[in-house]
């Protein structure tokens, strides 16, 4: 394990490692040494310093497993080949799919057990010369190493993997998620998409902050994108798909289109055309204004906008895929989308179950959870979070996660961040972003993802231990946990 802890160096970080200086863990008993004698749930919950997406470091509350009140950890129950509670009392459909039980939703593996899934993104190494001689030395190939690090994170708990997985290494051995970008493969295609610099570009690539939804092409991209789904129809490992990464589902997207251009052959006047079209007949006054605009008509348009998109992609799947869950899209706006009625509630009528990446929250919030549940009418699960740790000896400049002191504070972020969404009974499962430590020389690597710790591994397959225990007790307790918190 890398432990080089080149930012001790750092004033600022070196005072945050201070002030946890007395969190020194005994990793065997996951407890403080001078509590060594206390009773599992009666210990309060730990300190942990954290630095947050602006910078500031502060002191949080982490629950740990052995620090959940009442709760005292047990052995866990057996579990299925997909990973899923070994108990039955669901339909056996041969694919995995979501049901209603007793108040708290669940996936239902293909045997017909409840099964919520802990899983890990990203499961694939960094193309890099570092990993590539890793791979060599450790594994020999791609293939032995899939097969080895797929049983070390079932042996740890885990059940599944998340987007921008060796998919192909997988299918028919673990339960896996695929990604299709139709909306990102439309804006790829435009040759004047971004070209004009008097034009604003939203951080996730889209002008304006507005999706093509409209646009006369976009049907061939949904067709062509999820058409690839084909390849995993019948799988019964293959668990669902998801449609686009973080498009920017901004609140007042009717605005934007009926006041925005875009770049010149970009397509940005279908959408403005058809909106306007749109909005003029909704008015029943041909000659309407954008100075008419009302919230209801905004909330509206957020329905119509997300139907438009989502409607297309279901009818696709239900060709190319129709035996598997529609993820939905990739939410990720905390007050934008996630916050958005209208639009939650159309995109349940076509999602299996609503997908969310989760950033700037140290934990779960439970209210914005169960808007989610009753406004959409189906589960969720998070499909992105993280915190990068000070003593990996990474610069951790880039990427949204939070920023703690050591691989046992990530631990203990993980238990806590992870425990709050158990106890929201639509939540049906996580993945952490990702296996695999950013690197530099990553051929694939992007902006976000250049120089943070990340992974659960290093960029030669080293575990960090301390996290990678405290993972385990988590997901191993997954089960004892719900039934704990459902008394």
């Amino acid at each position: 394990m890398k432990n080089t802890l080149k930012y001790l160096l750092l004033p600022a970080l070196a005072a945050g490692i201070l002030a946890c200086a007395d969190n020194d863990v005994d990793r065997n008993e996951y407890v403080y040494k001078d509590e060594e004698e206390e009773q599992p749930g009666t210990l309060p919950a730990r300190k942990v310093e954290a630095m947050d997406q602006n910078s500031v470091w502060s002191t949080y509350e982490a629950v740990t497993v052995d620090r959940v009140p009442g709760y005292t950890p047990t052995a866990e129950p057996d579990r299925d080949v997909y990973g899923g509670w070994d108990v039955g009392g669901f339909t056996a459909t041969g694919f995995f799919h979501t049901e209603m039980k007793d108040g708290r939703w669940w996936i239902v593996d293909p045997l017909g057990n409840p099964f919520i899934n802990a899983g890990v993104a990203v499961f694939k190494p960094v193309i890099s010369p570092t990993t590539n001689a890793a791979i060599a030395a450790k594994y020999g190939d791609e293939t032995s190493w899939a097969a080895a690090e797929a049983a070390q994170l079932r042996e740890h708990g885990f059940n599944g993997f998340g987007a921008w997985s060796r998919s192909h290494l997988l299918k028919g051995k673990e339960p896996y998620t695929v990604l299709v970008s139709p909306m990102t493969s439309l804006r790829s295609s435009l040759p004047g998409y971004g070209q004009d610099a008097s034009v604003s570009m939203g951080w996730q690539g889209f002008e304006n902050d507005i999706i093509m939804v409209f646009h006369p092409d976009f049907d061939a991209h949904v067709t062509r994108t999820v058409q690839e789904l084909s390849q995993w129809q019948g799988d019964p490992y293959f668990l669902g798909f998801y449609s686009d990464n973080e498009l920017p589902w901004v609140n007042d997207a009717l605005d934007r289109f009926l006041t925005r251009k875009g770049s010149a052959n970009s397509g940005w006047e279908y959408g403005y055309d058809h909106v306007w079209d749109w909005f003029r007949a909704r008015k029943g006054n041909p000659s309407a204004t954008a100075a008419d605009i009302t919230q209801a008509d905004r909330d509206a348009f957020s329905a119509y906008y997300m139907e438009a998109y989502m409607s297309k992609i279901k009818a696709a799947a239900e060709i190319y895929a129709p035996d598997h869950m529609y993820l939905g899209t990739r939410f990720n706006q905390q007050d934008q989308e996630l916050n958005n009625q209208p639009l939650m509630v159309e995109a349940g009528k076509y999602a299996d179950i609503i997908s969310v990446n989760h950033y700037r929250l140290w934990q779960p919030d439970q209210d914005r959870m169960s808007n989610w549940i009753n406004w959409s009418g189906t589960p969720f699960m998070v499909t992105e979070f993280y915190v990068k740790g000070v003593d990996s000896g990474m610069p951790n400049e880039s990427g949204a996660g939070w920023l703690v002191n050591t691989q046992a504070d990530r631990g203990y972020f993980y238990q806590n961040f992870t425990m709050e969404l158990l106890k929201s009974r639509g939540c049906v499962g996580w993945h952490w972003f990702r296996y695999m430590d950013n690197d530099p020389e990553d051929a694939d690597g992007d902006s976000s993802n250049l120089d943070g710790n990340k992974g659960i591994v290093d960029t030669e397959f080293n575990h960090y231990t301390d996290l990678w225990d405290l993972m385990k007790e988590l997901n191993t307790n997954i089960y004892q946990l719900i039934q704990h918190f459902d008394k």
